[in-house]
């Protein structure tokens, strides 16, 4: 049986930053499990159905990796987490609202940022949540620079107990975003081993950390003194399965309530337990460079440049060329729908970024070029180049190279590219992508992902988001104009003419410094009866957003 969460409304809450994002943390092989995997659970699994209908406040969870640290002040949480409480928050149709916060407001040149917090949240190491501790936060955060972006933050105060005054140094439409994300830490409790230790994991959220054995499992427990509604679900198992099969094994024995699972075994039909599918814009895609191989290099002595992809023609016809359905049906199982941009179905989203699979035009585009296959090998070339070039993927990334060979063989069969396919390690990734095409992956549903993939003063960094070196002067006056807005709503307006303003921008109708291709589906064997709440739109990484909402999962009864 397959139940389908829906989820149409649009996420305000990520994180500025988003190294997990590119690099394929949490994503989903596509290992083949042979045997006895393959069959239907037996008695353990019935045993732990029965022990469920008893136990209605737990459940065992199985998870990918639970990281080296829980400290947010290093980037924890930037997708949701039970145990810190935020500013403001995300729910489950997707809108902002207050969480610690009672109110706030913006002043007119967008400068200053005042909220006004509760008065009665208390750690749970027994202390009370002042305003003092968010400022603490804040400021930590931004002195170890470690993985928030908090460049534009000029000063964080605390008025008085209950009212934090944030100053920024330039307007930051985006800033509530990282607001949404940034768990607030005890002032008093912290420490260079805050987030290493379960007793050194300190929150105020509706869960607690009660005991951590790093590479096997964590326990969470309702947190007593949480200021909102407690939990039906007293206790979480969260077990450390890094590996999809053993996910897989753990789902038919009974061992686990629900786990994350892949396209490709997703097929598999466990008695008791069902597959939700929750939508994403967790993409992939192809970076494309943008500029000539002219012999420069990055700051670091990395190459720059690619003579097939600078073509702006090569890049559309990668675009329009490649069918996104036969991709989804090939090489995920169906779990996937159809990628356009950055940011598919969210408020700043240009809808005429979408378009039709069209060979034809493809074609014509490659032979107003000059490329053209001479010599009948069945690859194009022009001025004696041919039209090749490697596409990496993250080695052991199997998602990702199915994703790949399926472009590959489109593009060779439709349009005669001749594109070599090769796994490389993440060192080798940031030394050769600022001159080859890549499969790349993006989680993110904050505009500030648009504005970092796209902006100039973001080419040729090693942080993943800007490796082609696209640059375009109306593109940025858009994007400025954009984080300048004095309000989100404000900001649409530039985000969208930024994609593509009728003649230009960064979609694949324009510049096309990405060929987009599909947003992957997150998938959960889930057993019968447990509902995981209104899951909200998930960004990469399958695991914390599952669980942000972990205060809201119910038993049947």
């Amino acid at each position: 049986m397959k139940k389908r969460v829906k989820v149409i409304a649009v996420l305000l809450c990520t994180a500025i930053v988003f190294l997990t994002g590119c690099k394929g943390k949490g994503d989903s092989g596509t290992v083949s499990v042979q045997g006895e995997g393959q069959e239907k659970s037996g008695s353990k699994q019935q045993e732990s159905s029965m022990e469920n209908e008893n136990n209605t406040s737990e459940v065992t969870i199985g998870f990918t990796s639970e990281g080296d640290s829980f400290d947010p002040c290093t980037g924890f949480g930037y997708t949701g987490s039970p145990i810190y409480s935020t500013l403001v928050k995300v729910n489950g149709d997707d809108q902002l609202e207050n969480d610690l916060a009672t109110e706030y407001k913006v002043s007119e040149d967008a400068l200053t940022w005042t909220f006004k917090i509760r008065d009665d949240v208390k750690f749970t190491n027994g202390e009370a949540l002042r305003a003092s501790d968010v400022t603490f936060t804040f400021n930590t955060t931004k002195e170890k620079a470690t993985y928030m972006d908090l460049t534009m933050l000029e000063s964080c105060t605390a008025l008085d107990d209950t009212t934090v005054e944030f100053k920024l140094s330039k307007p930051c439409v985006t800033f509530i975003y990282t607001v949404a994300q940034m768990g607030i830490v005890p002032e008093n409790a912290y420490s260079d081993q805050f987030g290493l230790e379960a007793d050194q994991i300190i929150g105020s959220g509706p869960y607690k950390m009660v005991q951590w054995d790093k590479g096997q499992q964590f326990i969470l427990e309702a947190n007593e003194d949480y200021y909102g509604e407690q939990p039906e679900i007293k206790r979480a198992v969260v077990l450390i399965q890094t590996e999809e099969d053993v996910r897989l094994v753990a789902a038919q024995s009974g061992e686990v309530d629900i786990s994350l699972t892949s396209a490709t075994l997703a097929n598999t039909e466990i008695d008791g337990m069902h597959v939700e599918e929750v939508e994403s814009v967790d993409n992939r895609g192809i970076t494309l460079p943008t500029v000539p191989d002219q012999g420069k290099v990055t700051e670091d002595g990395y190459k720059i440049g690619n003579n097939i992809t600078c073509d702006v023609n090569v890049r559309k016809a990668l675009c329009y060329g490649i069918d996104r359905e036969q991709i989804i049906s090939e090489a995920l199982n169906g779990y996937a729908a159809p990628a356009y941009s950055e940011c598919d179905g969210m408020p700043w989203w240009n809808e005429e970024d979408v378009i039709e699979t069209d060979v034809d035009y493809a074609i014509e585009l490659l032979e107003e070029s000059g490329w053209t296959d001479t010599d009948g090998d069945g690859i194009r070339e022009k001025n004696g180049e041919k039209l090749a070039f490697n596409l990496m993927y993250f080695a052991g990334d199997s998602m990702r190279q199915a994703v790949a060979m399926s472009v590959a063989n489109q593009a060779k069969e439709n349009m005669g590219f001749d594109i070599t396919v090769e796994g490389v390690s993440a060192d080798d990734t940031i030394k050769r992508m600022f001159s080859e095409p890549m499969i790349m992956g993006w989680g993110s549903d904050s505009p500030m992902t648009s504005y970092m993939l796209y902006h100039s003063s973001n080419a040729g960094k090693t942080d993943f988001y800007n490796p082609e070196f696209y640059t375009s002067e109306k593109t940025d006056e858009y994007l400025d104009k954009a984080m300048n807005s004095l309000s989100i709503e404000d900001s649409y307006e530039w985000w969208q003419k930024a994609q593509w303003d009728g003649e230009t921008g960064t979609s694949m109708k324009g510049e096309a410094p990405w060929a987009y291709y599909v947003n992957m589906t997150h998938l959960y064997y889930v057993r019968d009866g447990l509902d995981i709440g209104k899951q909200r739109i998930h960004a990469h990484g399958q695991a914390w957003p599952l669980i942000a909402n972990l205060a809201e999962w119910t038993w049947a009864e």
